[in-house]
């Protein structure tokens, strides 16, 4: 949009014209060509010049042991931070990542086909070992330690439907049982063709009781499968999620305050001041598939 100035140039044109018809008739083409000439300044694109932070270091490193399997096989991400505007988020090649153990033990994570994307088939999952993560790029070395946390299994799922403003949804609720007389955080997802949600629960009002997940759509129909999973997480990664969830769900206008950066538990020892985003997290994993009726 043009300079504030044309706006106040016109109101006064007009208020003069409400002293003399005689005038106003004289100029009123006049201010029918100026305003037809506003409104069309007004429909450019205006081309917002952002600054470009330098690219920061993501790792992506959530080890899941799902239930019923060996848990050997998992994988990491690598990427780097990327414009607003970009179109692909800018894998990491040529990296070196591993995990170790309690006993000394290290799981190597290869990189497959230059996707930015290490992985293992030799990882030994042990319910609650702390594991230590490492990655070296461009010289520089992360590391992030956490624990291997249990879950609950999943023991049931209901659906009921409703309606709001006559718009029909169907709601979904995964159940499983609080262990008694201990701290548990939680994460659970829903996945659905067209629809997927995410959250964190932590027990502290609900301690030794029966606890469900939930989720809601007004976009899935009957027949389609909703993947649910339950995972077991630590209270700082709890923390960190439900931070980033927060903001996600803010939203919020141009002039609103912006969210501010969201730091995992992954550690630049090289050169702290160039930490990276991501967060290194270990979870036993439950999955059920569930079939909308």
């Amino acid at each position: 949009m043009k300079s504030p100035s044309i706006i106040h140039s016109l109101n006064k044109t007009i208020n003069k014209a409400t002293f003399s018809s005689h005038i106003s008739k004289k100029i009123s083409p006049l201010l029918m060509l100026l305003f037809s000439l506003f409104l069309i300044s007004c429909e450019e694109v205006v081309d917002v010049d952002l600054d470009t932070a330098p690219p920061r270091l993501v790792i992506e490193a959530s080890i899941k042991w799902e239930k019923s399997t060996s848990g050997n096989v998992q994988q990491i991400r690598l990427t780097t931070t990327a414009p607003y505007y970009a179109d692909e988020v800018p894998p990491v090649h040529n990296a070196t990542v591993y995990i170790t153990d309690e006993d000394g033990n290290q799981f190597d994570f290869i990189e497959e086909d230059n996707t930015g994307f290490y992985t293992t088939d030799s990882f030994i999952p042990v319910m609650n070992t702390t594991y230590n993560l490492t990655v070296v790029h461009d010289g520089e070395t992360y590391t992030a330690k956490e624990t291997l946390l249990p879950v609950s299994d999943l023991t049931y799922v209901t659906q009921n439907s409703g309606d709001v403003f006559s718009e029909e949804y169907i709601e979904i609720k995964a159940y499983f049982n609080d262990p008694a007389d201990e701290e548990n955080y939680y994460m659970y997802t829903f996945d659905a063709e067209k629809d997927n949600t995410i959250d964190v629960i932590e027990d502290r009002l609900v301690n030794g009781n029966e606890v469900f997940a939930f989720f809601v759509s007004e976009d899935i129909q009957s027949g389609e499968d909703v993947d649910i999973s339950l995972s077991g997480i630590s209270k700082q990664y709890y923390n960190y999620m439900y931070t980033l969830l927060a903001q996600a769900n803010e939203g919020g206008g141009p002039f609103e305050t912006q969210p501010a950066t969201v730091r995992g538990n992954i550690i630049n020892t090289t050169n702290p001041d160039n930490f990276a985003f991501g967060y290194f997290r270990l979870s036993e994993t439950d999955k059920y598939t569930y079939t909308i009726e």
